[in-house]
């Protein structure tokens, strides 16, 4: 084996003007947030404390080269952040690993480098990295192996935040709570009758209108902010009363919808908790067992079906058969394929197969499609950066989780000059979509213009513009236009 000499590790601290991916997904999941106390271990130059302290949170940090004498202080958010990777020496690994651990009050994020970021890294092979022209090692990743690092580590297991990102749990209440918040909401419009005592009132009865929407029943006492009750209080003397108002002023048909709607979530999660070892009851949140008993009665009926949801994602004909029944997505010979933001429209089966991709990846965060692969057990995550400002937007990368092998892996198309690109935007997106009306009239227009008439030469970027060519037409935003002689245009319609 090669003899490892010295390591520039300092070399690798990078300067920040941005939150670092580890620290913004923790963000955006709710796991910083006011009052939270946040701990840098192996900050580097100190970016990420900097940005959060910016925003408002308290932030320290400790690094052997730029922040040696710093204490190491313990705190409700531990970032142990892309540090693993540039550690040459195994032993050392694990002990910087403890060490962030000891300092975890509530959720360590644990992040390294995953072996497809070192397909373009030239270096030389040392020990179980590489060493590179910087001087610096680097060593690499499954998905898969850095959890089961972790785990074998610190005999917890990890949850996927992302590829390459981990969160590491001290309580299962707050673990729980966070899995719960994971699945995917959706809640349909609502109209609200005309009433005056309402209308004066709207603003103080908000957060008590969205907490009925997100849960499907009333508060009990301390689960609305003070802030919160206070202000419903004042705009009808109880609360009773005040929930009482709201429903008033809607329509029963809809609570009926959003009780069936948290109940599939309640379902939903229920079978993905299985994936991190079944809690007791008495180890969820308050208000996660208030929902449970809402709406199930209890704990055992809940997980008996969300036991049975389980089992039926491991059936391709039942998968096979939710997929094709589906009313969101598009369908194709092998696949079903759905904007992420209308996945919470899904069926639970479909939810709960997309959900057992996470529990390997995480989140995605840049992809905007998901396929979901009927012939075997895949979900691929898609980015199409442009989906919203381009009328055929072209696939830059592809993350496929393969649940059979158990692996993850990730494919780049933003340097290809002929990537895939799609067609009839309408058919990826939810029903009450307000960008569906938009997206039909242009389909509509390229069919009557024959564009679709050979849809086997239009599935990639070259094709289509060919095709266009050919047709003599163009796209302008969301329209098609005939273009003539002399370049005048005119809209198809």
């Amino acid at each position: 084996m090669t003899t490892i000499g010295p390591i520039a590790r300092h070399k690798t601290a990078m300067v920040r003007s941005a939150l670092s991916r580890p620290m913004g997904l923790a963000l955006a999941d709710g796991l910083i947030a006011r009052g939270v106390t946040v701990f840098d271990y192996g900050c580097g130059r100190g970016g990420d404390i900097r940005q959060l302290e910016a925003l408002g949170f308290e932030a320290l940090g400790w690094d052997p080269a730029h922040r040696p004498d710093a204490e190491k202080i313990p705190s409700n958010v531990v970032n142990l952040g892309y540090v693993v990777n540039v550690i040459e020496d195994p032993v050392e690994r694990v002990h910087v690993l403890e060490s962030a651990w000891d300092l975890t009050r509530n959720v360590l994020v644990v992040s390294a480098r995953l072996t497809w970021e070192a397909r373009e890294l030239a270096g030389r092979r040392v020990g179980d990295g590489i060493v590179t022209r910087l001087g610096t090692f680097q060593k690499f990743y499954d998905q898969l192996e850095l959890a089961g690092w972790i785990e074998s580590v610190l005999g917890t297991k990890p949850i996927a935040a992302a590829p390459g990102v981990f969160y590491v749990f001290r309580d299962e209440a707050g673990q729980q709570d966070f899995l719960a918040n994971r699945v995917y909401r959706y809640r349909p419009r609502i109209t609200v009758d005309p009433h005056e005592v309402y209308e004066q009132n709207r603003e103080k009865l908000a957060q008590l209108f969205d907490f009925l929407t997100a849960h499907a029943r009333p508060p009990k006492q301390g689960e609305l902010s003070a802030e919160a009750e206070a202000s419903a209080l004042d705009a009808s003397g109880t609360l009773g009363r005040a929930v009482n108002l709201i429903y008033r002023v809607t329509d029963d048909s809809h609570w009926e919808e959003v009780r069936t709607q948290r109940r599939s979530e309640l379902l939903v999660y229920a079978a993905m908790s299985r994936f991190s070892g079944k809690p007791r009851f008495s180890q969820l949140g308050p208000t996660l067992q208030r929902d449970i008993k809402a709406h199930f009665g209890t704990y055992r009926e809940l997980t008996n079906q969300g036991d049975r949801l389980l089992a039926a994602v491991g059936n391709k004909m039942m998968v096979l058969m939710s997929a094709r029944s589906s009313k969101i997505g598009k369908q194709t010979p092998s696949a079903l394929y759905v904007h992420r933001s209308a996945l919470a429209e899904l069926s639970p089966i479909m939810q709960v197969y997309e959900g057992c991709a996470r529990v390997l990846a995480g989140t995605v965060e840049r992809a905007n499609m998901i396929k979901f692969s009927v012939t075997e057990p895949q979900i691929s995550y898609l980015t199409y950066p442009g989906f919203d400002r381009d009328a055929h937007p072209v696939l830059d990368s592809a993350v496929t989780v393969n649940l059979r092998k158990l692996t993850v892996d990730w494919r780049d198309y933003s340097k290809s000059v002929n990537p895939p690109l799609l067609h009839r935007k309408e058919e990826f997106i939810g029903r009450e979509d307000r960008r569906r009306d938009l997206y039909e009239r242009l389909t509509a227009a390229e069919v009557r213009a024959g564009l679709y008439a050979h849809p086997e030469q239009i599935g990639s970027l070259k094709g289509w513009e060919r095709t266009l060519r050919e047709c003599g037409c163009r796209i302008r935003g969301h329209r098609l236009e005939r273009v003539h002689a002399r370049h005048v245009s005119r809209p198809i319609r």
